[in-house]
Protein backbone atom coordinates (compact mmCIF):
# COMPACT_ATOMS: atom_id res chain seq x y z
CA UNK A 1 0.00 0.00 0.00
CA UNK A 2 1.84 3.26 -1.24
CA UNK A 3 0.39 6.30 0.84
CA UNK A 4 1.48 9.76 1.28
CA UNK A 5 3.62 11.01 4.61
CA UNK A 6 0.37 12.45 6.22
CA UNK A 7 -1.49 9.49 4.94
CA UNK A 8 0.64 7.05 6.93
CA UNK A 9 0.55 10.16 10.02
CA UNK A 10 -2.94 9.88 9.90
CA UNK A 11 -2.69 5.86 9.46
CA UNK A 12 -0.65 5.35 12.22
CA UNK A 13 -2.17 7.61 14.80
CA UNK A 14 -5.91 5.33 14.03
CA UNK A 15 -3.36 2.24 15.00
CA UNK A 16 -2.70 3.63 18.04
CA UNK A 17 -6.53 4.18 19.20
CA UNK A 18 -6.01 7.82 19.31
CA UNK A 19 -9.91 9.58 19.79
CA UNK A 20 -8.61 12.97 19.84
CA UNK A 21 -5.90 15.56 18.43
CA UNK A 22 -5.62 18.63 20.02
CA UNK A 23 -4.25 21.28 17.71
CA UNK A 24 -3.73 24.18 15.40
CA UNK A 25 -3.56 24.35 11.47
CA UNK A 26 -0.71 26.12 9.67
CA UNK A 27 1.11 26.11 6.63
CA UNK A 28 3.73 23.33 7.14
CA UNK A 29 1.01 21.12 8.70
CA UNK A 30 -1.92 21.25 5.83
CA UNK A 31 -1.36 17.91 4.26
CA UNK A 32 -1.77 16.70 7.58
CA UNK A 33 -4.85 18.51 7.77
CA UNK A 34 -6.29 17.55 4.81
CA UNK A 35 -5.61 13.99 5.86
CA UNK A 36 -7.70 14.64 9.11
CA UNK A 37 -10.44 15.78 7.04
CA UNK A 38 -10.61 12.79 4.91
CA UNK A 39 -11.70 10.68 7.77
CA UNK A 40 -13.69 9.96 10.86
CA UNK A 41 -12.43 7.74 13.17
CA UNK A 42 -9.65 10.57 15.09
CA UNK A 43 -11.76 13.72 16.23
CA UNK A 44 -9.43 17.10 16.08
CA UNK A 45 -10.28 19.63 18.59
CA UNK A 46 -9.76 23.26 17.47
CA UNK A 47 -7.90 24.92 20.02
CA UNK A 48 -7.18 28.42 20.24
CA UNK A 49 -3.52 28.89 21.07
CA UNK A 50 -1.12 25.99 20.52
CA UNK A 51 0.23 26.16 24.20
CA UNK A 52 -3.97 25.15 25.42
CA UNK A 53 -3.67 22.01 23.04
CA UNK A 54 -0.57 20.32 24.21
CA UNK A 55 -2.65 20.94 28.15
CA UNK A 56 -5.76 19.66 26.20
CA UNK A 57 -3.85 16.42 25.30
CA UNK A 58 -2.08 16.58 28.76
CA UNK A 59 -5.59 16.76 30.54
CA UNK A 60 -6.97 13.99 28.30
CA UNK A 61 -3.86 11.69 29.07
CA UNK A 62 -3.99 12.12 32.95
CA UNK A 63 -7.53 11.40 33.46
CA UNK A 64 -7.56 8.27 31.14
CA UNK A 65 -3.93 6.72 31.00
CA UNK A 66 -3.65 7.29 27.18
CA UNK A 67 -1.06 8.98 25.51
CA UNK A 68 -2.44 12.44 24.52
CA UNK A 69 -1.72 14.10 20.86
CA UNK A 70 -1.22 17.55 20.48
CA UNK A 71 -0.29 18.83 16.55
CA UNK A 72 1.21 22.50 15.36
CA UNK A 73 2.73 24.14 12.99
CA UNK A 74 5.77 24.96 12.22
CA UNK A 75 7.61 28.57 14.11
CA UNK A 76 5.64 30.15 16.58
CA UNK A 77 2.85 27.17 16.31
CA UNK A 78 6.11 24.97 17.89
CA UNK A 79 7.08 27.60 19.93
CA UNK A 80 3.93 28.22 21.63
CA UNK A 81 3.23 24.50 22.45
CA UNK A 82 6.77 24.41 24.45
CA UNK A 83 4.82 25.72 27.65
CA UNK A 84 2.91 22.92 27.77
CA UNK A 85 5.46 20.45 26.64
CA UNK A 86 7.59 21.43 29.75
CA UNK A 87 4.77 21.30 31.81
CA UNK A 88 4.03 17.44 30.68
CA UNK A 89 7.53 16.51 31.25
CA UNK A 90 7.67 18.03 34.67
CA UNK A 91 5.19 16.29 35.84
CA UNK A 92 5.91 12.87 33.70
CA UNK A 93 2.98 13.01 31.12
CA UNK A 94 2.69 10.43 28.48
CA UNK A 95 1.75 12.84 24.86
CA UNK A 96 3.07 12.85 21.35
CA UNK A 97 3.26 16.51 20.27
CA UNK A 98 3.37 16.53 16.00
CA UNK A 99 5.06 19.83 15.04
CA UNK A 100 5.02 20.67 11.13
CA UNK A 101 8.73 21.95 9.95
CA UNK A 102 9.89 23.59 6.79
CA UNK A 103 11.07 21.80 3.55
CA UNK A 104 13.96 19.48 4.41
CA UNK A 105 15.63 21.52 1.46
CA UNK A 106 15.16 24.97 3.30
CA UNK A 107 16.11 24.08 7.03
CA UNK A 108 18.87 25.95 8.22
CA UNK A 109 18.40 28.71 5.91
CA UNK A 110 15.96 31.11 8.03
CA UNK A 111 13.11 30.29 5.98
CA UNK A 112 9.66 31.76 7.26
CA UNK A 113 8.46 30.38 10.06
CA UNK A 114 11.80 27.88 10.87
CA UNK A 115 13.07 27.05 14.34
CA UNK A 116 14.92 24.70 15.35
CA UNK A 117 12.24 22.24 17.33
CA UNK A 118 14.63 19.30 18.41
CA UNK A 119 16.79 22.00 19.81
CA UNK A 120 14.51 23.81 21.54
CA UNK A 121 12.78 20.93 23.03
CA UNK A 122 15.63 18.61 23.86
CA UNK A 123 16.04 20.06 27.23
CA UNK A 124 12.09 19.50 28.26
CA UNK A 125 10.72 15.81 26.48
CA UNK A 126 11.67 12.76 27.28
CA UNK A 127 12.16 12.47 23.64
CA UNK A 128 12.34 13.76 20.31
CA UNK A 129 12.63 12.82 16.36
CA UNK A 130 13.29 14.90 12.76
CA UNK A 131 11.87 12.93 10.21
CA UNK A 132 13.83 13.57 7.33
CA UNK A 133 12.47 10.65 5.02
CA UNK A 134 8.88 9.51 4.45
CA UNK A 135 9.99 6.05 4.64
CA UNK A 136 10.67 6.22 8.78
CA UNK A 137 7.75 7.96 9.85
CA UNK A 138 5.42 4.87 11.05
CA UNK A 139 8.85 3.34 12.48
CA UNK A 140 9.28 6.92 14.41
CA UNK A 141 5.37 6.90 15.06
CA UNK A 142 6.06 3.85 17.05
CA UNK A 143 8.71 4.72 18.64
CA UNK A 144 6.97 7.87 20.03
CA UNK A 145 3.88 5.59 21.60
CA UNK A 146 5.92 3.78 23.07
CA UNK A 147 8.59 5.70 24.61
CA UNK A 148 6.02 8.06 26.20
CA UNK A 149 3.96 5.36 27.55
CA UNK A 150 6.83 3.07 29.00
CA UNK A 151 8.95 3.75 32.05
CA UNK A 152 8.62 7.11 33.35
CA UNK A 153 6.36 8.57 31.18
CA UNK A 154 6.83 12.07 29.09
CA UNK A 155 6.02 14.07 26.17
CA UNK A 156 7.83 12.86 22.81
CA UNK A 157 8.44 15.60 19.81
CA UNK A 158 7.77 13.96 16.21
CA UNK A 159 8.96 17.19 13.76
CA UNK A 160 8.13 16.39 10.10
CA UNK A 161 8.72 18.55 7.31
CA UNK A 162 5.71 19.51 5.04
CA UNK A 163 8.11 18.09 1.64
CA UNK A 164 8.02 14.64 3.89
CA UNK A 165 4.06 14.72 4.42
CA UNK A 166 3.64 14.82 0.70
CA UNK A 167 6.06 12.38 -0.41
CA UNK A 168 4.66 8.52 -0.88
CA UNK A 169 6.29 5.29 0.04
CA UNK A 170 5.23 1.66 1.46
CA UNK A 171 3.09 1.62 4.10
CA UNK A 172 3.20 -1.05 6.98
CA UNK A 173 3.18 0.00 10.59
CA UNK A 174 5.30 -1.83 12.74
CA UNK A 175 3.58 -4.71 14.77
CA UNK A 176 6.25 -4.09 17.77
CA UNK A 177 9.46 -2.25 18.70
CA UNK A 178 12.85 -3.08 20.25
CA UNK A 179 15.22 0.08 21.10
CA UNK A 180 18.61 -1.08 22.20
CA UNK A 181 19.14 2.09 23.89
CA UNK A 182 15.62 2.09 25.90
CA UNK A 183 14.85 -0.72 28.11
CA UNK A 184 12.72 0.19 30.80
CA UNK A 185 13.15 -1.99 34.04
CA UNK A 186 9.54 -3.05 35.22
CA UNK A 187 10.49 -5.92 37.54
CA UNK A 188 11.88 -4.95 40.96
CA UNK A 189 14.63 -6.82 42.32
CA UNK A 190 13.62 -9.63 45.08
CA UNK A 191 16.68 -9.03 47.32
CA UNK A 192 16.16 -5.27 47.90
CA UNK A 193 12.38 -6.02 48.53
CA UNK A 194 12.80 -8.24 50.96
CA UNK A 195 14.95 -5.20 52.79
CA UNK A 196 12.20 -2.85 52.21
CA UNK A 197 9.85 -5.21 53.73
CA UNK A 198 12.04 -6.18 56.63
CA UNK A 199 12.98 -2.80 57.59
CA UNK A 200 8.92 -2.22 57.49
CA UNK A 201 8.30 -4.54 59.84
CA UNK A 202 11.06 -3.49 62.44
CA UNK A 203 9.71 0.09 62.16
CA UNK A 204 8.67 2.24 65.10
CA UNK A 205 7.62 5.31 63.23
CA UNK A 206 6.99 4.63 59.77
CA UNK A 207 5.33 6.43 57.10
CA UNK A 208 4.47 5.99 53.38
CA UNK A 209 5.20 8.74 51.40
CA UNK A 210 3.93 8.38 47.89
CA UNK A 211 3.49 10.57 44.65
CA UNK A 212 2.40 10.99 41.04
CA UNK A 213 3.96 7.69 40.18
CA UNK A 214 1.18 5.46 42.51
CA UNK A 215 -1.07 7.95 40.14
CA UNK A 216 0.70 7.48 36.66
CA UNK A 217 1.85 3.78 37.46
CA UNK A 218 -1.91 3.16 38.15
CA UNK A 219 -0.90 1.40 41.68
CA UNK A 220 -3.29 3.12 43.69
CA UNK A 221 -5.19 0.06 44.68
CA UNK A 222 -2.04 -1.30 45.34
CA UNK A 223 -1.06 1.21 47.46
CA UNK A 224 -3.97 0.98 49.26
CA UNK A 225 -3.64 -2.92 50.38
CA UNK A 226 -0.39 -2.41 51.34
CA UNK A 227 -0.74 0.56 53.60
CA UNK A 228 -3.31 -1.23 55.46
CA UNK A 229 -1.94 -4.12 55.74
CA UNK A 230 0.69 -2.38 57.30
CA UNK A 231 -1.48 0.06 59.41
CA UNK A 232 1.19 2.57 59.05
CA UNK A 233 0.32 6.38 58.24
CA UNK A 234 0.12 7.82 54.64
CA UNK A 235 1.00 11.22 52.70
CA UNK A 236 0.43 12.07 49.71
CA UNK A 237 2.32 14.78 47.54
CA UNK A 238 0.55 17.02 45.37
CA UNK A 239 0.76 15.52 42.59
CA UNK A 240 -0.27 11.78 44.50
CA UNK A 241 -3.63 13.22 45.66
CA UNK A 242 -5.74 10.25 45.17
CA UNK A 243 -3.69 7.99 45.65
CA UNK A 244 -4.58 7.00 48.34
CA UNK A 245 -8.19 7.55 49.77
CA UNK A 246 -8.15 11.02 51.46
CA UNK A 247 -11.28 9.81 53.62
CA UNK A 248 -9.18 6.74 54.87
CA UNK A 249 -8.23 7.02 58.70
CA UNK A 250 -4.80 6.37 57.42
CA UNK A 251 -4.04 9.42 55.08
CA UNK A 252 -2.23 12.22 57.17
CA UNK A 253 -2.78 14.93 54.35
CA UNK A 254 -0.25 16.53 51.86
CA UNK A 255 2.90 16.56 52.73
CA UNK A 256 5.19 20.18 51.96
CA UNK A 257 4.95 23.22 51.35
CA UNK A 258 1.45 23.69 52.15
CA UNK A 259 0.98 20.38 53.74
CA UNK A 260 -0.76 19.33 56.96
CA UNK A 261 1.14 19.81 60.10
CA UNK A 262 0.78 16.34 60.69
CA UNK A 263 1.96 14.43 57.14
CA UNK A 264 5.00 17.10 57.73
CA UNK A 265 5.67 16.54 61.08
CA UNK A 266 5.32 12.61 60.72
CA UNK A 267 7.46 12.39 57.79
CA UNK A 268 10.30 14.46 59.37
CA UNK A 269 10.52 12.11 62.72
CA UNK A 270 10.03 8.87 60.80
CA UNK A 271 12.36 6.17 61.27
CA UNK A 272 11.66 4.10 58.45
CA UNK A 273 10.31 6.20 55.21
CA UNK A 274 8.61 4.18 52.28
CA UNK A 275 9.01 6.64 48.87
CA UNK A 276 6.44 5.47 46.54
CA UNK A 277 6.85 7.52 42.84
CA UNK A 278 7.99 10.68 44.81
CA UNK A 279 10.88 12.69 44.25
CA UNK A 280 11.40 13.90 47.40
CA UNK A 281 11.36 17.46 45.24
CA UNK A 282 11.99 21.15 46.90
CA UNK A 283 8.52 21.92 47.32
CA UNK A 284 8.45 18.66 49.72
CA UNK A 285 11.30 17.98 51.52
CA UNK A 286 12.66 21.86 52.06
CA UNK A 287 15.86 21.76 53.35
CA UNK A 288 17.53 18.23 52.31
CA UNK A 289 20.27 19.00 54.70
CA UNK A 290 18.01 19.83 57.67
CA UNK A 291 15.53 16.25 57.09
CA UNK A 292 18.90 13.92 56.47
CA UNK A 293 19.93 15.34 59.99
CA UNK A 294 17.17 13.19 61.35
CA UNK A 295 18.19 9.57 61.46
CA UNK A 296 16.01 6.83 59.07
CA UNK A 297 16.02 4.61 56.41
CA UNK A 298 14.69 5.41 53.60
CA UNK A 299 13.24 2.92 51.13
CA UNK A 300 12.49 4.31 47.49
CA UNK A 301 10.56 2.31 44.65
CA UNK A 302 10.49 3.74 41.25
CA UNK A 303 10.62 3.61 37.18
CA UNK A 304 13.03 6.06 37.04
CA UNK A 305 16.57 5.37 38.71
CA UNK A 306 17.67 8.41 37.92
CA UNK A 307 15.32 9.98 40.49
CA UNK A 308 16.77 7.57 43.16
CA UNK A 309 19.37 9.28 45.68
CA UNK A 310 18.92 12.52 43.55
CA UNK A 311 18.36 14.79 46.24
CA UNK A 312 17.95 12.48 49.19
CA UNK A 313 19.99 9.33 49.54
CA UNK A 314 17.95 6.21 50.05
CA UNK A 315 19.00 3.14 51.49
CA UNK A 316 17.26 0.20 49.97
CA UNK A 317 16.80 2.02 46.32
CA UNK A 318 14.26 -0.52 44.18
CA UNK A 319 13.80 0.43 40.94
CA UNK A 320 10.43 -1.17 38.92
CA UNK A 321 7.12 -0.97 37.95
CA UNK A 322 5.68 0.35 41.36
CA UNK A 323 2.55 -2.21 40.39
CA UNK A 324 4.80 -5.10 40.42
CA UNK A 325 7.28 -3.84 43.33
CA UNK A 326 4.27 -3.50 45.64
CA UNK A 327 2.40 -6.82 44.24
CA UNK A 328 5.47 -8.46 45.48
CA UNK A 329 5.86 -6.45 48.79
CA UNK A 330 2.51 -7.67 49.70
CA UNK A 331 3.14 -11.21 48.77
CA UNK A 332 6.15 -11.07 51.16
CA UNK A 333 4.03 -9.65 54.35
CA UNK A 334 1.12 -11.93 53.92
CA UNK A 335 3.68 -14.95 53.72
CA UNK A 336 5.79 -13.69 56.65
CA UNK A 337 4.91 -14.38 60.23
CA UNK A 338 5.93 -11.31 61.27
CA UNK A 339 3.94 -8.00 62.38
CA UNK A 340 4.45 -4.65 62.66
CA UNK A 341 5.26 -4.12 66.40
CA UNK A 342 1.75 -3.03 68.01
CA UNK A 343 3.07 -1.45 70.84
CA UNK A 344 5.25 0.85 68.70
CA UNK A 345 2.96 1.57 66.28
CA UNK A 346 0.26 2.41 68.35
CA UNK A 347 2.40 5.08 70.37
CA UNK A 348 3.48 6.56 67.01
CA UNK A 349 -0.56 7.03 65.80
CA UNK A 350 -0.91 8.90 69.43
CA UNK A 351 1.86 11.10 68.48
CA UNK A 352 0.09 11.57 65.11
CA UNK A 353 -3.10 11.98 66.51
CA UNK A 354 -1.36 14.82 68.79
CA UNK A 355 -0.29 16.60 66.04
CA UNK A 356 -3.43 16.63 64.42
CA UNK A 357 -5.19 18.18 67.09
CA UNK A 358 -3.58 21.22 65.75
CA UNK A 359 -5.84 21.27 63.11
CA UNK A 360 -3.39 22.51 60.84
CA UNK A 361 -5.82 23.55 57.92
CA UNK A 362 -8.85 25.33 60.23
CA UNK A 363 -9.70 28.49 59.16
CA UNK A 364 -11.95 31.60 60.61
CA UNK A 365 -15.10 31.40 57.81
CA UNK A 366 -17.34 34.53 57.76
CA UNK A 367 -20.64 35.85 57.07
CA UNK A 368 -19.12 39.47 55.23
CA UNK A 369 -16.70 37.95 53.07
CA UNK A 370 -16.63 34.90 50.39
CA UNK A 371 -13.64 32.62 52.05
CA UNK A 372 -11.67 30.61 48.89
CA UNK A 373 -11.05 27.99 51.25
CA UNK A 374 -15.40 27.85 51.97
CA UNK A 375 -15.95 27.57 48.10
CA UNK A 376 -13.60 24.31 47.67
CA UNK A 377 -15.13 22.85 50.67
CA UNK A 378 -18.40 23.49 49.34
CA UNK A 379 -17.03 22.41 45.40
CA UNK A 380 -16.51 18.65 47.40
CA UNK A 381 -19.58 18.76 49.66
CA UNK A 382 -21.91 19.38 46.48
CA UNK A 383 -19.86 16.72 43.87
CA UNK A 384 -19.76 14.19 46.37
CA UNK A 385 -15.75 14.06 46.13
CA UNK A 386 -16.67 12.97 42.80
CA UNK A 387 -15.89 15.12 40.28
CA UNK A 388 -12.27 15.64 37.83
CA UNK A 389 -10.66 19.12 39.32
CA UNK A 390 -8.29 21.02 37.31
CA UNK A 391 -6.54 23.71 38.32
CA UNK A 392 -4.43 26.57 37.27
CA UNK A 393 -1.22 27.62 39.68
CA UNK A 394 -1.57 29.98 42.85
CA UNK A 395 -2.85 29.90 46.10
CA UNK A 396 -6.59 28.94 44.73
CA UNK A 397 -4.01 25.41 43.51
CA UNK A 398 -3.08 24.92 47.15
CA UNK A 399 -6.43 25.61 48.76
CA UNK A 400 -8.19 22.86 46.25
CA UNK A 401 -5.17 20.76 47.31
CA UNK A 402 -6.15 21.29 50.78
CA UNK A 403 -10.12 20.71 51.03
CA UNK A 404 -11.06 18.99 47.65
CA UNK A 405 -10.56 15.82 49.43
CA UNK A 406 -9.49 13.37 46.69
CA UNK A 407 -10.62 9.44 47.01
CA UNK A 408 -9.89 8.09 43.71
CA UNK A 409 -6.83 8.63 41.18
CA UNK A 410 -6.74 10.65 38.14
CA UNK A 411 -9.41 13.06 39.61
CA UNK A 412 -6.60 15.92 40.05
CA UNK A 413 -5.56 17.37 37.19
CA UNK A 414 -2.98 20.44 38.27
CA UNK A 415 0.70 21.66 37.23
CA UNK A 416 2.83 20.83 39.71
CA UNK A 417 6.50 20.71 38.55
CA UNK A 418 6.50 23.27 36.24
CA UNK A 419 3.55 25.63 37.86
CA UNK A 420 2.07 26.82 34.74
CA UNK A 421 -0.42 29.48 34.84
CA UNK A 422 -3.44 29.07 31.94
CA UNK A 423 -2.79 25.74 32.68
CA UNK A 424 -6.29 24.65 33.98
CA UNK A 425 -9.08 25.74 31.42
CA UNK A 426 -7.47 24.01 28.66
CA UNK A 427 -6.83 20.75 30.52
CA UNK A 428 -10.59 20.60 31.82
CA UNK A 429 -11.17 20.47 28.23
CA UNK A 430 -9.08 17.78 27.59
CA UNK A 431 -10.77 16.26 30.85
CA UNK A 432 -14.26 16.56 30.07
CA UNK A 433 -13.74 14.90 26.17
CA UNK A 434 -12.48 11.60 27.56
CA UNK A 435 -15.16 11.51 30.53
CA UNK A 436 -18.48 13.72 28.65
CA UNK A 437 -20.57 12.50 31.34
CA UNK A 438 -18.88 13.43 34.56
CA UNK A 439 -18.74 16.72 36.52
CA UNK A 440 -15.87 18.63 35.64
CA UNK A 441 -14.71 21.58 37.66
CA UNK A 442 -11.85 24.17 36.85
CA UNK A 443 -10.66 25.46 40.43
CA UNK A 444 -8.63 29.12 38.90
CA UNK A 445 -8.04 32.69 40.01
CA UNK A 446 -8.28 35.80 38.11
CA UNK A 447 -4.79 36.07 37.38
CA UNK A 448 -4.55 32.57 35.79
CA UNK A 449 -7.49 32.29 33.82
CA UNK A 450 -6.58 35.02 31.44
CA UNK A 451 -3.99 33.48 30.29
CA UNK A 452 -5.68 30.77 28.34
CA UNK A 453 -9.66 32.19 28.73
CA UNK A 454 -9.58 32.33 24.65
CA UNK A 455 -10.52 28.84 25.25
CA UNK A 456 -14.32 29.88 25.95
CA UNK A 457 -14.46 29.73 22.41
CA UNK A 458 -13.29 26.32 22.25
CA UNK A 459 -15.67 25.58 24.95
CA UNK A 460 -18.50 26.64 23.41
CA UNK A 461 -17.64 24.97 19.73
CA UNK A 462 -17.19 21.76 21.24
CA UNK A 463 -20.07 22.28 24.30
CA UNK A 464 -18.16 21.17 27.07
CA UNK A 465 -20.07 22.07 30.43
CA UNK A 466 -17.20 22.83 32.07
CA UNK A 467 -17.68 24.34 35.43
CA UNK A 468 -15.73 27.01 36.55
CA UNK A 469 -14.88 28.28 39.47
CA UNK A 470 -12.71 31.73 39.60
CA UNK A 471 -11.77 32.30 43.61
CA UNK A 472 -10.83 36.59 42.56
CA UNK A 473 -8.68 38.33 45.04
CA UNK A 474 -7.89 40.56 42.93
CA UNK A 475 -4.56 40.25 43.38
CA UNK A 476 -1.85 37.46 41.87
CA UNK A 477 -2.15 36.17 45.13
CA UNK A 478 0.63 33.67 45.81
CA UNK A 479 3.14 36.73 44.85
CA UNK A 480 1.19 38.91 46.68
CA UNK A 481 1.04 36.43 50.18
CA UNK A 482 5.36 36.27 49.48
CA UNK A 483 5.47 39.91 49.54
CA UNK A 484 3.92 40.36 52.21
CA UNK A 485 5.76 37.78 54.26
CA UNK A 486 8.92 38.36 52.92
CA UNK A 487 9.55 41.25 50.98
CA UNK A 488 8.44 44.17 53.80
CA UNK A 489 4.46 44.01 52.08
CA UNK A 490 5.98 45.82 48.82
CA UNK A 491 3.62 44.66 46.94
CA UNK A 492 5.32 45.10 43.55
CA UNK A 493 3.39 44.57 40.15
CA UNK A 494 0.85 41.95 42.12
CA UNK A 495 -1.97 43.92 42.23
CA UNK A 496 -4.84 43.23 39.24
CA UNK A 497 -6.80 47.00 39.36
CA UNK A 498 -7.97 46.53 35.59
CA UNK A 499 -10.04 43.40 35.78
CA UNK A 500 -12.60 42.35 33.45
CA UNK A 501 -16.28 41.71 34.51
CA UNK A 502 -15.90 37.79 34.12
CA UNK A 503 -19.34 36.96 34.25
CA UNK A 504 -20.44 39.04 31.02
CA UNK A 505 -17.09 38.10 29.13
CA UNK A 506 -18.55 34.82 29.81
CA UNK A 507 -21.75 35.48 28.21
CA UNK A 508 -20.11 37.10 25.48
CA UNK A 509 -18.44 33.93 24.37
CA UNK A 510 -21.82 32.36 24.83
CA UNK A 511 -21.47 30.68 28.25
CA UNK A 512 -23.13 31.35 31.53
CA UNK A 513 -21.50 34.03 33.74
CA UNK A 514 -22.25 34.52 37.15
CA UNK A 515 -20.75 36.99 39.92
CA UNK A 516 -21.00 35.75 43.67
CA UNK A 517 -20.00 38.17 46.44
CA UNK A 518 -21.80 36.57 49.75
CA UNK A 519 -21.13 33.98 51.57
CA UNK A 520 -24.26 32.91 51.75
CA UNK A 521 -24.90 32.42 48.22
CA UNK A 522 -22.28 30.22 47.59
CA UNK A 523 -23.82 27.02 47.85
CA UNK A 524 -26.34 27.68 46.03
CA UNK A 525 -24.29 28.84 42.92
CA UNK A 526 -22.44 25.75 42.96
CA UNK A 527 -25.06 23.91 42.80
CA UNK A 528 -27.39 25.52 40.15
CA UNK A 529 -24.34 25.37 38.20
CA UNK A 530 -24.23 21.65 38.47
CA UNK A 531 -27.50 21.22 37.94
CA UNK A 532 -26.94 23.10 34.01
CA UNK A 533 -25.33 19.74 32.81
CA UNK A 534 -25.22 21.01 29.10
CA UNK A 535 -23.88 24.03 30.03
CA UNK A 536 -20.40 25.90 30.95
CA UNK A 537 -20.77 28.24 33.83
CA UNK A 538 -18.29 30.81 34.97
CA UNK A 539 -18.61 31.28 38.92
CA UNK A 540 -16.74 34.19 39.90
CA UNK A 541 -16.40 34.06 43.17
CA UNK A 542 -15.44 38.05 44.71
CA UNK A 543 -12.90 36.29 48.15
CA UNK A 544 -11.27 37.87 51.25
CA UNK A 545 -8.18 39.59 49.13
CA UNK A 546 -5.70 39.44 51.66
CA UNK A 547 -6.32 35.54 52.72
CA UNK A 548 -2.82 33.46 52.67
CA UNK A 549 -2.01 29.66 52.45
CA UNK A 550 -1.36 28.24 55.92
CA UNK A 551 0.17 25.71 56.66
CA UNK A 552 3.60 27.28 54.94
CA UNK A 553 7.20 26.03 55.01
CA UNK A 554 9.42 29.31 54.31
CA UNK A 555 11.82 28.40 51.58
CA UNK A 556 15.10 26.78 53.08
CA UNK A 557 13.71 25.93 56.24
CA UNK A 558 12.58 22.07 57.03
CA UNK A 559 9.18 19.91 57.57
CA UNK A 560 9.42 20.99 61.32
CA UNK A 561 9.35 24.47 61.06
CA UNK A 562 5.86 25.45 59.62
CA UNK A 563 4.18 28.46 59.73
CA UNK A 564 0.71 27.69 60.88
CA UNK A 565 -1.70 30.97 60.77
CA UNK A 566 -0.81 34.62 60.42
CA UNK A 567 -0.30 34.75 63.83
CA UNK A 568 3.07 32.20 63.98
CA UNK A 569 4.85 34.75 61.92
Amino acid sequence: MVLTGAEIVVRCLQEEKVEYVFGYPGGSVLFLYDELFKQDKIRHVLVRHEQAAVHAADGYARTTNNVGVAMVTSGPGATNAVTGIATANMDSIPLVVISGQVPTGAIGLDAFQEVDMVGITRPCVKHNFLVKDVRDIAATLKKAFYIARTGRPGPVVVDIPKDVTAQRCEYEYPKSIHMRSYNPVTKGHTGQIRKAVQLLLEAQRPMIYAGGGVVLGNAAEKLTKLARLLGYPCTNTLMGLGGFPASDKQFVGMVGMHGTYEANMGMHYSDVLLAVGARFDDRVVGNTEHFMQESRKIIHVDIDPSSISKRVRVDVPIVGDLGEVLDEMISQLEASKERPNAEGLAAWWRQIDEWRRRDSLGYKNSDEVIKPQYVVQKLWEVTGGDAFVATDVGQHQMWSAQYYRFDKPRRWVTSGGLGTMGFGLPAAMGVQLAHPGSPVACITGEGSIQMCIQELSTCKQYRLPIKILSLNNRYLGMVRQWQELFHGNRYSESYMDSLPDFAKLADAYGHVGLQITKPSDVEGAIREAFKRKNDLVFLDFRVEQTENVYPMIQGGKGLNEMILSAEGL
